[in-house]
């Protein structure tokens, strides 16, 4: 195959499937229908002559030979978009979840554009994996339940706390004074986080407390929602709730401990030298300093740290 026809879109589409392991989910990305990716990567199988990936009932998994070039075609985009940013640097994403854009980030986002009105920021919302070169993000906060990419620049931001909450009004009719009472309440769980009463009963010294939810809230932002309504005891980050105690609409009976988790900054490797990604940085750390007070700061810093 000459340089000169390369099937670039082609590429594009076999990368995506080989990562994602799905060409519906490869055809969602990139904004296509799921014929075009399948022709795509028909015509790279007949330009090499080759298989490139094994077709499963429910999925896609690459071959040797797909695997390889995979991992190749991954690294050549990533290489252009470096090149790209390089040329003509874009404005700031910063990607968080949606509840730590709702109860955190946004309610501040006003001291840092008045401190840095020259920074132009987009937000993006998620809260799983990311590749910051591919989805074009420059900053993100994630939990340590996942695991960041090993050339990703990594700066610890606190140890999370944990605790249960609810509205005063259903504390004070189940009568909460301790851990045990918490097994004749209406438990509220979030599937985002499906094992966090267990981490808890751990976190307290109480392995042997096996309270089991009730109901079950996608997103944190919504199990907060229903604990702030009455509807039961939540058990969430103290990060995410400050706010709400604050103002009356929960409570935390047993208070907060140190949870299992921690958040941190994942910077993008290829703009951490950017005078505006510094700025934001800089602030984000000394917002959740000011958050979380200095025990909850983190006690150790990645070695791939800048």
């Amino acid at each position: 195959m000459s340089s000169a026809r390369l099937p670039l879109n082609a590429f594009r589409a076999f990368e995506a499937t080989a990562r994602l392991g799905s060409m519906s989910a490869a055809a969602s990305e990139l904004g296509v229908t799921h014929g075009a990716i399948s022709r795509h990567i028909k015509l790279l199988e007949d330009q090499f002559g080759l298989a490139l990936l094994r077709r499963l009932p429910h999925a896609v998994e690459a071959t040797a030979e797909g695997a390889r070039l995979a991992t190749t075609l991954a690294e050549a985009f990533n290489l252009i978009h470096l090149g790209v940013s390089r040329l003509k640097p874009s404005p700031l994403t910063l990607s968080c979840s949606a509840t730590i854009m709702m109860y955190w980030l946004i309610p501040r986002l006003g001291d840092f554009k008045q401190k840095h009105p020259d920074v132009e920021l987009r937000l993006n919302v998620n809260y799983g994996g990311v590749d910051l070169g591919r989805d074009e993000i420059s900053v993100a906060i994630r939990n340590s339940m996942y695991q960041p990419a090993d050339d990703m620049v990594v700066r610890p931001m606190v140890n999370e706390e944990i605790g249960p909450v609810c509205h005063p009004d259903y504390a004070a009719r189940i009568g909460i004074a301790g851990p045990e009472d918490f097994l004749r309440a209406h438990i509220l769980e979030t599937a985002t986080r499906p094992d966090a009463w267990a981490q808890w009963a751990q976190a307290i010294g109480r392995p042997d407390l096996e309270i089991r939810p009730h109901d079950r809230y996608e997103h944190f932002y919504l199990v907060i929602q229903a604990a702030a309504c009455a509807l039961g005891v939540a058990m969430v980050p103290r990060l995410l709730v400050q706010g709400e105690i604050a103002s009356g609409h929960l409570v935390a009976p047993c208070d907060f401990v140190a949870g299992p988790h921690q958040l941190s900054l994942w910077i993008a490797p290829h703009l951490r030298h950017r005078g505006d990604l510094r700025k934001l940085v800089d602030w984000l750390l000394a917002e959740m300093r000011k958050s979380v007070g200095k025990a909850a700061e983190p006690a150790a810093v990645p070695a791939h740290s800048p």
